[in-house]
């Protein structure tokens, strides 16, 4: 197992060695060229914490990794019965907000995701060794249920009598040393901390859980492998179509089969592709800036124009992908394609209607799914298609769904080998009919590994999307045993009021975890609201950007719809819930605001879409969620209060907290 940290001891061996011997052994571990800067800084802290240990017994870990973040921790410090997670600012006379998250997020990465450090206290401490108030938030004070600390703030003479004073807080069991070195770290990474991750040819297995009921996450990339060797060995063309519930981790499965690619670009180059242009977006912006991030601690130079050039050759929107070969009739430089969000490629009609309006080929005859195939069955040997495919995530006008993929091939391309998992058949991919007519043929496979069944993105509670589907669906009894069984480690809480929402928010979220405003794309009324849809946002700088950042999701003040935060996800979400989507004791009743009034939504299509819509939007919280529904007002006649009420109180009897 290679190790994790550069340097690691007993705290009397330590103290024992020579400083000159640990800074050599940091120097030769180091990942990257160790500068005088780097040294001088590693030199500083070891001369700090050999006096402060004086006396203790316990472990040290200097520059302890945390491959989720792409970061290493200064120092992990174990004594009696804490976990102490040193970040030092060497120089530094203030303690800042960033520096203040920053060792907050490595202790809450350790406490969430380190199979050995859920149970003991940790305590964050940022060290700023100039500061002249050291101690100056020293009011100790541990989460009771998640036995955490908020960051505890001194500088470097200090550093002694705190470890000291904080000791004496703790009762509980002392720590194994050894056990806690061993244990696993299992993280559940957002989709951006994954790409960057695996872009840095990072392993799956580094970045994500490793439990049993997550086991298939692994499975089904081995599976998507075998399918890609063996079209290779016997010249042939496959198509896998892999499925999940929301949250499962079918983007990652589709990121790490095309770094893994990648890596051997002269065998079988691949191709990354999505329709989601913000996805594309904010995965490049991510990607680009973490290339040069981390070319600058390497001592190198490259500039963001290069490493932004570089990313598009990997991750590259479809529908660029689409229009490149239609001008080209050349076969692809790729022999794999992952498609992700496949079922949102579009119809025939929707595809034709574009070509002949934006692309001037008015005799365009194919949907979007039958003219990609066709792109890559220019291929002489080999060559496969990984769709990667959301169960009722249709939410666009246009969108064929699954079904259209699989007509296609077996209209135009029946020589392909198809691959897929019995539970394509569920409702809420909408392929039964078509696949019944293949079903019994003979280049059809079956693989059950080709299904991720268990939510990863809220890895406090893997049931929040059976709930929703539960809720969608008006199933009470089901929604109400699905939330029961996950609100004690998942808040989920609902409100009328926005103001008590947003405060619900920034109370919750810790260090940098992200938290924003969500609304769907119908939801117009909510202007009354200060919450407009219309109002323009850049959904990279409302995903990227830090929290002194205006354009920010941590500012509450831009809201994102479904098209927006479709494939990505936030920490904390506040989903703010309009007339669009109403309950009446019937059911579900859904409307469009056109004009001055709201007007029945009868078409079943578009009454999807809108169902569709709350679904990804109430999907997209790793640790917890607010819903506001707010009041009505009597003297609008596009706010009645009947427009809301049912919504709040079919919620609350399923059991939602109100706040």
């Amino acid at each position: 197992m290679m190790k994790r940290h550069y340097y690691s001891n007993t705290i009397s061996g330590f103290v024992a060695d020579s400083s000159n011997e640990i800074l050599g052994e940091l120097s030769r571990n180091s990942a990257f060229a160790v500068d005088l800067t780097q040294k001088a800084a590693w030199l500083q802290q070891i001369e700090n914490l050999k006096p402060s240990l004086q006396g203790h017994t316990g472990q040290l870990f200097f520059e302890y990794s945390i491959p989720r973040m792409g970061r290493r921790v200064d120092v992990v410090l174990i004594i009696e019965n804490v976990i102490f997670v040193l970040e030092y600012k060497v120089g530094e006379r203030a303690f800042l907000p960033s520096a203040i998250d920053q060792v907050w997020d490595y202790a809450l990465d350790l406490k969430n995701f380190h199979e050995t450090s859920h149970k003991p206290v940790i305590v964050p401490i940022l060290i700023a060794t100039e500061a002249n108030n050291g101690l100056s938030n020293f009011n100790f004070a541990v989460d009771v249920d998640g036995l955490i600390s908020p960051p505890v703030l001194t500088n470097s003479e200090q550093l002694s009598s705190l470890i000291d004073a904080l000791l004496g807080f703790v009762t509980t069991d002392p720590i194994d040393c050894k056990l806690w070195s061993a244990g696993r770290y299992s993280p559940t990474p957002t989709i951006i901390e994954a790409a960057t991750a695996l872009y840095n040819q990072h392993s799956v297995a580094d970045i994500s859980r490793s439990d049993a009921s997550a086991k298939n996450l692994r499975e089904t990339g081995m599976a998507i492998t075998e399918i890609i060797d063996n079209a290779k060995k016997s010249n042939e063309k496959a198509i896998c179509f892999v499925t999940g519930v929301p949250g499962a981790g079918k983007t990652l499965v589709g990121l790490d089969v095309a770094t893994r690619q990648m890596a051997d670009k002269a065998e079988s180059p691949s191709v990354f592709l999505s329709g989601n242009g913000p996805l594309v977006a904010i995965l490049r912006e991510a990607l680009a800036r973490d290339t040069v991030r981390r070319a600058k601690e390497k001592g190198e130079r490259i500039s963001k124009g290069e490493a932004t050039r570089r990313v598009k050759l990997f991750i590259q929107n479809v529908h660029h992908y689409r229009d490149e070969y239609l001008s080209d009739d050349r076969a692809p430089v790729d022999h794999v394609a992952i498609f992700d969000e496949a079922q949102r490629a579009w119809n025939l009609s929707e595809t034709s209607s574009f070509m002949k309006r934006k692309k001037n080929q008015p005799n365009f005859a194919f949907s979007e799914p039958e003219f990609l195939i066709s792109c890559l069955n220019r291929h002489q040997d080999w060559a496969v298609i990984v769709c990667l495919v959301g169960g009722g995530q249709e939410i666009n006008r246009g969108e064929a769904g699954i079904g259209e993929w699989v007509e296609s091939l077996n209209r135009s391309f029946p020589d392909w080998t198809i691959h897929i998992s019995d539970r394509l058949r569920d409702s809420e991919y909408a392929a039964g009919e078509v696949l019944s007519q293949i079903q019994h043929k003979e280049h059809v496979r079956m693989d059950d590994r080709l299904h991720l069944s268990v939510s990863m993105r809220s890895y406090r509670a893997e049931n929040v999307s059976g709930l929703v589907k539960e809720l969608l669906d008006v199933k009470m009894e089901s929604a109400a045993q699905y939330y029961d069984s996950i609100r004690r480690k998942y808040p989920l809480v609902l409100t009328r009021d926005l103001r008590t929402a947003k405060e619900w928010l920034r109370e919750k979220a810790r260090g940098s975890e992200r938290y924003g405003l969500l609304a769907s794309s119908s939801a117009h009324r909510l202007k009354a609201h200060c919450i407009d849809i219309k109002s323009p946002m850049n959904p990279v700088n409302w995903f990227l950007e830090g929290k002194n950042d205006v354009r920010s999701s941590y500012f509450l003040e831009d809201v994102a719809t479904e098209f927006h935060v479709q494939g990505l996800e936030l920490d904390w979400a506040c989903v703010t819930w309009d007339a669009d989507f109403r309950f009446y004791s019937n059911g579900w009743s859904t409307h469009s605001f056109v004009g001055t009034k709201w007007q029945r939504v009868l078409s079943p299509e578009r009454k999807q879409y809108l169902k569709n819509a709350y679904r990804v939007l109430l999907t997209r919280a790793r640790q917890g969620m607010v819903i506001v529904v707010p009041n009505g007002d009597g003297k609008d006649d596009t706010r009645k209060s009947d427009f809301y009420d049912g919504t709040f109180e079919y919620l609350k009897a399923i059991g939602f907290e109100a706040i």
